[in-house]
């Protein structure tokens, strides 16, 4: 990764790679959305906009020079140009919640971390915009730990972010934490939340001797997800106006995981141009966001010049794409921001109902604030009728591994029918 050359080794808090199994689970019943009341659809449109700022690297404003930029672009060109380019992404795209996802500062670069954040996030702090926060591998690296990175953020004004679920007592990292956006006001949905967002800290390094490299998400933070969204479920799926499937989820995090190199050109929207500088090791957090059935979505940063969308398995990994200006990028290549808006359905009632479709694109910082790549993510009655159409062709595609299995082995009834099940299991596993 073109990263690795100024970066340095850092030791954060030990893992608690056991800590699912002393989780306080009595500590959840008020965790899930007490956060984010405030979050709604906007009643005029049944829209709600999102915007994700990746890998700002802010140090010490104006004295920070920018990297990777045009030689033209040299003189002058600061940490202020990604400020510049914060106020014009707010003022253009008037987004209902702002998301950073880590990496806010570069520590080595910034002389007071908290100075360095201060300026950072002005820009969402002056507009009044709700924003939230999460830490990447460079937060602490300045005058704060990682704890003491998201405290401070948590103080600053208009933000919804947390430094941990409220109650939860055991939980790896900093910056765990979920908000409910509610539906329209007046409407059937104005108590339920009918889009979950969902924060993680996926960590700076590894600290276990063995393993190289970046760090992952812990098994107490994955207990606490699926905690979280099977309350949630829950809550969506009973009365009032009972649903009968979860409301969609996003998560958020900096460090992009394993299964983001399960892509090539063909299948994804968007460019890579950098490896995927994902942990070494894989600690299942994938397949547990697929068991939980409600995300839809995954965004992260870390790889800034990485900026495409790729579907695995019904949810959507997508980079946003490096915005800050002293961070690394490719010289002639746009900073870029991406932008998501879920979009209610009408009732028959000319009412607004549950979210029916998410879209993204991505602006980049040149004269026109250029929109590229607008693509659907997720929409609810294509992705049904797409679900029961793959049911019924993985069905079909078992059935036809089962016989020619049978067929193929001279004395095929003895064959053991768990062996015919594990060998169906691969097959559908390996055309997903």
């Amino acid at each position: 990764m073109m990263e690795e050359r100024r970066k340095k080794m850092s030791i954060g808090a030990p893992g608690l790679l056991a800590a699912a199994a002393v989780l306080c689970l009595s500590s959840l019943a008020g965790a899930a959305g007490e956060a984010g009341a405030g979050l709604r659809f906007r009643v005029t449109s049944g829209e709600f906009k999102i915007l994700q700022v990746a890998d700002m690297h802010y140090a010490d404003g104006r004295t920070t020079p920018c990297e990777d930029v045009l030689p033209s672009q040299v003189a002058g060109c600061s940490d202020l140009n990604t400020t510049a380019f914060i106020h014009r992404m707010i003022q253009a795209e008037k987004p209902d919640l702002v998301v950073f996802t880590g990496d806010n500062i570069f520590g080595f670069d910034a002389t007071d971390a908290a100075k360095s954040m201060d300026a950072a996030f002005s820009p969402a702090i002056s507009s009044g915009v709700p924003w939230a926060a999460v830490l990447g591998n460079h937060d602490q690296e300045s005058t704060l730990s990682r704890e003491g990175v998201m405290k401070h953020i948590v103080s600053l004004k208009h933000t919804l972010s947390q430094v941990n679920p409220p109650g939860v007592h055991v939980i790896d990292g900093f910056g765990n934490y979920n908000l409910e956006v509610h539906g329209v006001e007046g409407s059937g949905f104005e108590n339920k939340s009918v889009l979950n967002l969902y924060f993680l800290d996926s960590g700076d390094y590894s600290t276990v001797p063995s393993i190289l490299g970046y760090d992952w998400i812990k098994p107490s933070q994955q207990f606490w997800f699926q905690r979280t969204s099977m309350k949630l479920q829950r809550a969506y799926m009973s009365n009032p106006v009972a649903q009968k499937a979860p409301a969609p989820g996003l998560v958020y995090f900096h460090i992009p995981l394993p299964e983001f190199a399960s892509f090539d050109s063909s299948n994804f929207t968007g460019v890579k141009q950098e490896g995927i500088s994902s942990a070494s090791v894989n600690s299942g957090f994938f397949a547990t966001m697929v068991e939980a059935g409600d995300i839809k979505a995954v965004f992260t940063g870390h790889d800034h010049i990485n900026d495409f969308c790729g579907e695995l398995t019904g949810i959507e990994l997508c980079y946003a794409g490096g915005f800050g200006y002293h961070a690394y990028g490719k010289a002639g290549w746009a900073r870029r921001a991406r932008v998501v808006v879920a979009t209610l359905e009408k009732t028959d009632k000319a009412s607004w109902g549950p979210v029916k479709s998410i879209k993204t694109w991505k602006r980049l910082d040149d004269p026109y604030l250029t929109a590229i790549d607008g693509q659907v993510l997720w929409s609810k009655s294509t992705k049904e009728s797409e679900s029961a159409t793959i049911k019924i062709k993985k069905t079909r595609r078992e059935q036809k591994e089962f016989w020619t299995a049978r067929r193929s082995t001279s004395n095929y009834q003895k064959v053991p029918l768990s062996l015919s099940h594990t060998h169906m299991h691969a097959c559908a596993h390996r055309h997903t």
